[in-house]
């Protein structure tokens, strides 16, 4: 869908397609995409001075924090970077540098623009392809007798006999591209030549704020390293899409991909920072995990407030990159975040518990619920399976009650519950193709009511 159409009304619309409810989550972030497309109305000088309204989400596991962001960068188009808080530490300790967040989120930007070459050169690439299999092909099928070896009383070759060739071996180029079209030379075997594999990275300096130099060095030795290839008898079947492959890197200009894609990155990337509340704590902590909670704030800050992150493709400024902050923060609050580190995620929104209904909802609405997931993956073994709204309701029911009474794990209960209800028809499907099962509350309470009765076993179990 082209950006100036993506108006937050339509933002929301799209993301109701696939999440149920989190309505103010939702605003928020469709505001958020649609100030991007403002700011690049503006003029230079006034563009320069707006930066994005970073967004903190609040609330429990399994409510669609994750996945908002997430289909939010797949409906632009936007390089899209999940991480988790907890991972890092601060400059010193042992584990990732915060800085590896924008380096990965090049290396999405490149994929996506790459990706979107791809396309574009598809065509060409099939028609060099084509080139390269008649150049293989015609050795083996031309025919035509070599040219005799010239006279040495008469070293040029008569006139017009090299013209003679030349349509000859024009003519049945020809007719090979004709059968090459029709598929009649599918299984005549070919010579290919192929770039070989590179040798898999080697970890030189080890994890942490000398990842960069890893990557650098890294680099260096494959420049250096001759490239090797091999050679191997194929079909024109097999061997065509190894050719395609080929063709299409051949005629993508990395400078170009890397360019655009750190334009990209700075200007339309996305970064999801899950369980942030897990740095959140008190500068006293002393000892343990503690010690590095305050350092990954500090070194988070810089990065959300807008700084140059050196990457190997080239320096991004984080100036204009969207930052979408998520924690549950059951045993802190967002005040126990740095005050800098709070200013710079000005907008909040409180996502709410999944309510019974919602449960039901998340089995119809999405198109691509987890019922319909079920249903398709039987129907590859031949079975078909229909839930009635007894059903749902039954097992919306059951998921409510056990995320109240035991921990609360948001839609994320309910893949447990669906394979409770199907692991007998899971296993035995392979069995039973062409038959037709329909689920409904009895069978449903049959499998889980027991269950969900006993707290201590539901803990276990569901």
């Amino acid at each position: 869908m082209p950006e100036p159409e993506l108006t937050p009304r339509r933002i929301v619309a799209e993301l109701d397609r696939d999440i149920v409810g989190q309505a103010d989550a939702k605003r928020a972030v469709a505001i958020a995409l649609r100030n991007r497309w403002r700011r690049r109305q503006l003029t230079d000088e006034l563009r320069a001075q707006v930066t994005p309204k970073n967004i903190l989400l609040i609330g429990p596991t399994g409510v669609g924090k994750t996945e908002i962001a997430r289909r939010l960068a797949i409906l632009v188009g936007a390089p899209f970077v999940k991480t988790e808080a907890s991972k890092y530490t601060e400059v010193g300790y042992y584990g990732r540098d915060v800085e590896s967040i924008i380096r990965d989120l090049v290396e999405a930007a490149i994929l996506l623009v790459r990706n979107t070459e791809r396309k574009r050169v598809q065509e060409q690439a099939e028609a060099r392809v084509e080139d390269r299999l008649l150049d293989l092909l015609l050795p083996a099928a031309g025919g035509a007798s070599p040219s005799p070896s010239p006279s040495p009383w008469d070293p040029t070759p008569p006139p017009g006999a090299v013209d003679e060739a030349a349509e000859r071996r024009a003519r049945s180029r020809e007719k090979l591209r004709a059968r090459l079209a029709a598929g009649e030379l599918e299984d005549r075997e070919v010579e290919v030549t192929i770039p070989g594999r590179s040798a898999p990275p080697v970890s030189i300096m080890g994890a942490g704020n000398l990842e960069q130099m890893e990557l650098d060095v890294q680099g260096m030795f494959e420049k250096f390293m001759p490239k090797s290839t091999q050679t191997r008898r194929t079909t024109v079947r097999e061997a065509r899409p190894i050719l395609h492959q080929h063709e299409v890197d051949a005629l993508l200009d990395p400078e170009k991909i890397n360019k655009a894609a750190l334009e990209l990155a700075q200007e339309s990337g996305i970064v999801f920072i899950d369980e942030i509340d897990k740095v959140a704590g008190d500068e006293g902590g002393g000892r343990g995990p503690d010690v590095s909670r305050q350092g990954v704030q500090r070194d988070l800050l810089p990065i959300v407030e807008g700084t140059t992150v050196t990457t190997k493709h080239g320096p991004v400024k984080t100036d204009h990159v969207l930052f979408i902050a998520a924690g549950a923060f059951h045993r802190s609050k967002p005040s126990d975040l740095m005050p800098e580190l709070q200013g710079r995620f000005p907008i909040r929104v409180e996502m709410h518990d999944l309510a019974r209904d919602d449960f039901a909802r998340i089995l119809r609405e999405p198109r691509a619920s987890l019922l319909r997931q079920y249903e398709a993956l039987l129907a590859t073994e031949g079975v078909t399976v229909e839930f009635t709204d007894d059903a749902i309701e039954a097992m919306a029911d059951l998921a409510f009650q056990v995320n109240r009474t035991t921990q609360n794990i948001g839609a994320r209960r309910l893949h447990t519950i669906l394979e409770r209800v199907l692991e007998d028809l899971s296993f035995e499907a392979p069995d039973r193709a062409g038959e037709r099962t329909v689920v409904d509350a009895q069978l449903v309470r049959a499998r889980l009511e027991d269950v969900a009765k006993d707290e201590d076993l539901s803990r276990y179990i569901l």
